[in-house]
């Protein structure tokens, strides 16, 4: 496996108590697949996304990266991990809003100080932004924000794409458009896992996963 979560659990502290978010799961995702993870609002989806990606420490369990623990690493190791093996794309695009499209897909590299490990002219033309190259996030459909999201998220050609509802604000055609991506970049030998509540998206899963209350249990 890729990646795997190894009995992890996220705990939050709230003036009420602790707050389990994730309790006891462990997952694997394998290279060339989409798993994907459902399940209501509140249940632990984008916060087991944040253990797995590197962004949120465990309180228990581990999480693995093909025979290394992620949260071994030094925070600046980790960070370069994160930069050089995972891909995010996030529910709410999470571009920054004062640079163009070509400077959004290049900020991975921009972040790390690093020259381009891609050429970010082909992934304009694979995500079809040319005509958008020189435009701030603010002048772009949503379609074309998650498109250019997608795009940054393949910029430093990581091992495994994390993508939190990246359907979910979408119409047909651009959602189509998307998982249309997503497969494509699990055909090209990457790790997909999906939080989603699209069962659109779904339908192309290698493995479903229903989270509830912090649980994990696989889906027929």
């Amino acid at each position: 496996m890729l990646i795997s979560a190894e009995q992890i659990g996220v705990t939050y502290r709230s003036g009420k108590g602790p707050v389990l978010a994730v309790r006891d799961v462990s997952l694997e995702v394998a290279a060339g697949e989409i798993v994907a993870v459902y399940g209501p609002s509140g249940s632990g989806k984008t916060s087991l996304l944040m253990a797995l990606g590197g962004l949120l420490c465990p309180d228990a369990g581990r999480v693995m990266f093909k025979d290394e623990d992620v949260y071994r690493l030094s925070s600046s190791d980790r960070a370069a991990f994160r930069n050089e093996h995972i891909g995010f794309v996030f529910q709410q695009f999470h571009l920054i809003p004062y640079l163009t499209v070509l400077e959004n897909i290049m900020v991975p590299a921009l972040a790390a100080g690093s020259s381009a490990p891609a050429d970010p002219g082909d992934l304009i033309a694979r995500f079809n932004l040319q005509h958008r190259a020189g435009h701030l996030p603010s002048e772009l459909s949503t379609g074309e924000r998650q498109r250019v999201a997608l795009a940054r998220s393949l910029f430093n050609s990581p091992d495994i794409i994390l993508a939190d509802e990246p359907t979910g604000s979408l119409d047909e055609e651009n959602g189509r458009i998307v998982i249309e991506h997503l497969k494509a970049m699990a055909g090209e030998g990457r790790a997909v896992l999906v939080v989603t509540h699209d069962a659109r998206l779904r339908a192309h899963a290698s493995r479903r996963f229903y989270l509830v209350e912090g649980r994990l249990t696989e889906q027929e």
